[in-house]
C-alpha cells in the first residue's frame, strides 16, 4: 500500500471506483496482515454480493460508507455507515444495499502474531 494513499477516505474512493469497473462489482485491499489477524478494506457497488461462505474463527465488519445486509441461518441484519458488528460463526452472505465500503477484520487461526 502506498503511504500517500493510505487514508480511509482516499482508499474508499479508489476502491469504489475499481469496484464500479469490476465485473463482480467488488474491490478489496488488505490493510493489515499480522499473524492470524487480517484487516481488509472492501468496496462493493449496490446490488453486488459476497455469496454464502464459511466464517473464519472470528470476524467483524465496520461500515465506512453505505449499507450492507448480512444473512446467516436465521439472522438477517442490515448494517449502515458507522455501524460495527461481529460476524456469525457459521456460513453467511453479504449484499451491498447501496455503494458501500467496509473494513473486514478476521482472525484466521491462533498462531502467534509476527513481530515487526
Amino acid at each position: 500500500m502506498d503511504v500517500t494513499d493510505s487514508t480511509l477516505e482516499v482508499l474508499s474512493d479508489k476502491h469504489l471506483a475499481l469496484a464500479h469497473d469490476d465485473a463482480h462489482g467488488r474491490s478489496a485491499d488488505m490493510l493489515v496482515h499480522d499473524g492470524p489477524l487480517r484487516q481488509t478494506l472492501v468496496a462493493m457497488v449496490s446490488g453486488s454480493e459476497l455469496r454464502e461462505h464459511n466464517s473464519p474463527p472470528a470476524a467483524s465488519l465496520l461500515i465506512l460508507r453505505g449499507s450492507v445486509r448480512v444473512v446467516a441461518a436465521q439472522e438477517d441484519v442490515v448494517l449502515k455507515s458507522g455501524e460495527f458488528r461481529g460476524l456469525p460463526h457459521h456460513r453467511h452472505s453479504v449484499t451491498a444495499l447501496e455503494d458501500s465500503v467496509f473494513i473486514l477484520t478476521t482472525v484466521t487461526g491462533t498462531g502467534e502474531p509476527s513481530r515487526r
